[in-house]
C-alpha cells in the first residue's frame, strides 16, 4: 500500500492537480484534509475516473476532511470517542464537533485522516480546545491500541505542531510567542508517541519541510515548518519501506501551502518456509 497525506487548502480549487498527482505518484490511500466544502459539493467523479473510491466528511467552507482509495473503504467514522467540538460563543461539552477526522479500516489497515486544530493564538479558546482534542486522540489511541496491539494504525495528517525546534525553519513563529511551537502543543504531540505511536517518516526522511506560508517569500527562502506527519503503530511502523515529502508540489499553478508525504506499506504476510528435511526422531 502507497499512503499519503496532504493538506490540499481547497479540493475544488485543486482537484486535477490532487488526482494527477495520485495517478503518477501511484498512491493506492490518499487522506486529504481542509477540503473546504460539504460532502455532497466533494468533486467524487474526477477521482472515481481515476479509479478511487471517495469518502469525504464536512460542513462548510472550511475544515474539512477525505479519504481516497482504491481498495474499499469500510467501517467508517467521522469523529473519535470523546473529540470536542467548537464554536465561537459556545462552549462545554455539548459545543458542536467540526470536520476534523475521518477515520477507516483499509486493506486491514485503520487509517485516520485529521485536521487537528490550528490554536490560533496562545490564550486563545481554540488553543485550549486544540489541546483538549489532542488529549481526547491520545486516550482513543491508547484504547485502540490497548483492544488490539498489533493492529496497523496510521494517524496521517496536519498536525499542526512542529515537535522540535528542527520542524520549525520560519522565523516569524517564535517559541514562547506563536501556537505550534509551545511546550504544550509539543508534551501533546509527544503524548500519541508514548501511546504507541512513531513518527514512521522521520527514519527516513530526516529533513524537509511539508508547509510554507504563501506570504513574505517563505517557499523560496525555505522558512517552512514540518506539521504534516504519519504516525504508526508498532504493527504499522514494521511494515513501512519508504517514505518521501514531494516538496516540489508546493511549486506550479495554484499550489496548496502543504505539500504531500507519503509511505510505502509492505502488507503481504511473511512468508513461512517450507522445511523439507527429513525429521529424526531420536
Amino acid at each position: 500500500m502507497r499512503l499519503a497525506t496532504w493538506n490540499v487548502n481547497s479540493i475544488r480549487a485543486r482537484v486535477d492537480r490532487i488526482v494527477d498527482f495520485a495517478v503518477r505518484e501511484s498512491v493506492d490511500v490518499l487522506a486529504m484534509q481542509e477540503i473546504k466544502c460539504k460532502a455532497e459539493q466533494f468533486p467524487y467523479e474526477r477521482f472515481e475516473e481515476a479509479g478511487y473510491e471517495v469518502q469525504a466528511h464536512g460542513f462548510s467552507q472550511w475544515n474539512g476532511v477525505a479519504i481516497a482509495s482504491r481498495a474499499p473503504i469500510e467501517q467508517v467514522r467521522t469523529a473519535f470517542p470523546g473529540m470536542p467540538g467548537f464554536a465561537k460563543g459556545h462552549e462545554g461539552p455539548d459545543a458542536p464537533q467540526e470536520a476534523r477526522a475521518l477515520g477507516a479500516r483499509i486493506d486491514g489497515v485503520e487509517v485516520w485522516s485529521l485536521y487537528v486544530p490550528n490554536g490560533r493564538a496562545l490564550g486563545d479558546p481554540h488553543y485550549d480546545y486544540k489541546l483538549h482534542w489532542l488529549a481526547a486522540l491520545e486516550q482513543y489511541t491508547r484504547d485502540t491500541l490497548a483492544a488490539e496491539p498489533a493492529l496497523p494504525l496510521a494517524l496521517v495528517g496536519d498536525f499542526n505542531i512542529a515537535p522540535t525546534d528542527a520542524d520549525n525553519g520560519d522565523p516569524a513563529v517564535v517559541p514562547g510567542f506563536s501556537t505550534h511551537v509551545s511546550p504544550p502543543e509539543r508534551e501533546a504531540f509527544a503524548a500519541l508517541e508514548s501511546a504507541g505511536l512513531t513518527d514512521v517518516v522521520r527514519p527516513l526522511v530526516p529533513t524537509g519541510y511539508t508547509y510554507w506560508d504563501y506570504k513574505r517569500l517563505k517557499f523560496p527562502r525555505n522558512e517552512g515548518m514540518r506539521i504534516d506527519f504519519i504516525l504508526g503503530s508498532a504493527g504499522l511502523a514494521e511494515k513501512v519501506t519508504g517514505a518521501e515529502i514531494h516538496r516540489n508540489e508546493r511549486k506550479g499553478e495554484l499550489p496548496s501551502d502543504h505539500v504531500p508525504v507519503v509511505v510505502d506499506l509492505d502488507l503481504k504476510p511473511p512468508v513461512e518456509e517450507d522445511d523439507d528435511r527429513p525429521m529424526i526422531f531420536g
